[in-house]
């Protein structure tokens, strides 16, 4: 038996990989397609779906969402706006909506309404479909109570930007609005009146502008 030493079988062992690649082996590497189809991305979000009435409208609000890739283990951000679809290679997730609870609410939990579409064949023998293999609400804090049950892909929530009536601004940002509005009013504000003169002393009393009469 010739060993590894043998030339030819060096060769041979450099060629496998090229020869896996050339028949579209697992040495392939295809570029990811982020085209999202029209009949997904126009899918209208479901009916049931409560919104909230509070804070900033559901059509200005963001969310971040982590998206993991069980085959390779990589995480990706996703941050989408309302009704904002994004793919990646043969997922698509879209953002229906994202919630959080009230300021003085406890404890603080952030939602948001996710769709996950995979581009996938039921059966070997059937072509490749866009199937909906999850629809619902996903927590941050208690992600338990809701999951995307996928063997590849798995979806999370991290952040919904959105605010409340009196969240308008920081606390940094007051603060930093009043003390410029108090600095602006001592600088503005009228002086102190000067004391009134004192009025003016005659140069002679009265009895001398109006002496008496002598005497008879």
């Amino acid at each position: 038996m010739r060993g590894w030493r043998d030339p030819g079988l060096r060769a041979l062992a450099l060629l496998a990989p090229l020869a896996l690649a050339a028949c579209g082996g697992e040495g392939e590497v295809t570029p990811e397609n982020t085209e999202v189809p029209k009949d997904l991305a126009t899918d209208a979000a479901p009916a049931q779906m409560v919104q909230s009435e509070y804070g900033t409208p559901v059509k200005d609000r963001v969310a971040t969402l982590g998206l993991l890739n069980k085959r390779n283990n990589l995480i990706q951000d996703l941050v989408l706006k309302t009704g904002e679809s994004r793919r990646i290679g043969n997922v698509i997730v879209k953002l229906a909506n994202c919630e959080k609870t009230l300021p003085w609410e406890t404890p603080p939990e952030t939602g948001a309404f996710v769709q996950v579409f995979v581009e996938q064949r039921q059966n070997v023998d059937q072509p490749l479909t866009w199937q909906k293999v999850f629809s619902g609400w996903l927590f941050k804090n208690s992600p338990s109570l809701n999951v995307v049950e996928h063997p590849v892909y798995d979806v999370w929530v991290k952040d919904c930007a959105m605010k409340f009536p009196g969240e308008e601004e920081s606390p940094a940002d007051t603060a930093s609005a009043s003390s410029a509005a108090k600095a602006s009013g001592k600088a503005s504000g009228a002086p102190p009146a000067a004391p009134a003169a004192p009025a003016p002393a005659s140069s002679a009393p009265a009895a001398a502008e109006n002496p008496p009469a002598p005497p008879l």
